[in-house]
């Protein structure tokens, strides 16, 4: 834009940072490999999206998300098939919003998942997908039941990515992977998963599966039936989006540190382990109201309860064990917390325990009469 003429040169704001260009050029190979089965040509597709077409030989070069979106909406458009060649048979235009049409009046996740799992079946019979759930963990996981061919990456990094994103938007929220595997080697463009999935991705593993944590399919559903029309005109965004929310990394903090509250986290061993940034951890945790300290606090007086109700430990080993440097600094916070030393607590609760088991004879001897 032309700068106006009041505005000189040397205080002129700097320009933005254009979009990165992190696409791999395979993946462009690939929906020229669904042109090429038809017998059409990708020209007008690739022009929409800016690519030179002597560029797409250049295995090694990137495109941005942007370009990404532009030929595949123009591709699908052209060939009228939203998978792309991936399967024997095509998907017309607006298959995968009427997969999403058929589960978003579900009460939650899980069901909209598993929804949207069994409705895909009846598209394409050439993949199945299976949301299953293991303890805490939740799997899912995308068989093959015929040879994809030179679209195997392409297909099964698309429907796993579109699934992903599906589930994000459902809930309004990141959905971060535990893991992502994939049952090929691993390709040139292998860095690029990380920025796809979140994670560091396995592969040459028996079966394509994403998990995450199971405590996200009991989310309720966030958007309603307006919001799915205005996603639909630009869906192919939801492979790429990062949501910046996660309802549940509360939660999520307070479960990490409850399996080691003796250690002394930091947000950067925290992040870690939720894989995202220290920085993106705290921002969010202000965000639900809450900061990494309060919750170490929490964790830490949850510890110191549990160990002097159930325990005969030393004051000072209680301490340790709850994550303080020192008794004297336990016994401050302690009483700060809960008003009174550990010792007097442990002595009045233990008092309780026995009124309690004292009056439970004559209480089931009343409840008789």
């Amino acid at each position: 834009m032309p700068r106006t003429p009041t505005t000189p040169a040397d205080t002129a704001p700097p320009a933005a940072p254009g979009p990165v260009a992190a696409t791999p050029m395979a993946f462009v190979q690939a929906i020229l490999q669904a042109y090429a089965q038809r017998s059409l040509s990708p020209a007008q597709a690739l022009a929409a999206a800016q690519i030179p077409p002597q560029s797409v030989r250049n295995i090694r070069a990137r495109i941005t998300a942007l370009q990404m979106e532009a030929l595949s909406a123009a591709a699908m458009r052209e060939l009228d098939d939203e998978a792309l060649g991936w399967f024997a048979r095509r998907l017309p235009w607006g298959s995968y919003g009427m997969l999403a049409r058929a589960s978003i009046s579900a009460p939650t996740l899980g069901l909209a998942l598993r929804r949207w799992c069994r409705h895909h079946a009846l598209l394409v019979d050439d993949i199945g997908l299976h949301l299953d759930t293991d303890g805490h963990t939740a799997t899912l996981a995308l068989a093959e039941h015929r040879d994809l061919g030179p679209l195997r990456e392409f297909c099964t990094v698309s429907v796993l990515r579109n699934a992903l994103g599906l589930a994000c938007w459902f809930i309004d929220s990141r959905l971060p992977l535990l893991a992502a595997a994939f049952p090929f080697a691993a390709p040139p463009h292998a860095e690029v998963y990380p920025l796809l999935f979140g994670v560091p991705p396995r592969f040459d593993a028996p079966q394509a599966v994403l998990r995450f944590d199971a405590r996200y399919l009991d989310l309720p559903l966030q958007r309603d039936e307006a919001a799915l029309n205005q996603m639909l005109q630009r869906a192919l965004l939801l492979t790429v989006r990062q949501y910046r929310r996660d309802r549940l990394l509360v939660q999520r903090v307070r479960q990490a540190l409850a399996h080691a509250p003796e250690f002394s986290h930091s947000a950067e061993t925290i992040a870690a382990q939720l894989h995202v940034s220290p920085r993106t951890l705290h921002r969010q945790l202000r965000e639900e109201g809450a900061s990494l300290q309060a919750l170490k606090d929490e964790a830490r007086q949850q510890r110191a309860r549990d160990l002097l109700q159930r325990t005969d430990r030393p004051v000072k080993a209680v301490a340790q064990a709850a994550g303080f440097a020192s008794e004297k600094s336990f016994m401050r916070a302690f009483r700060q917390w809960t008003g009174t030393s550990p010792a007097e607590y442990r002595r009045q609760r233990r008092a309780d325990a026995m009124a309690d088991r004292d009056t439970a004879p004559r209480r089931a001897v009343v409840h008789r009469t």
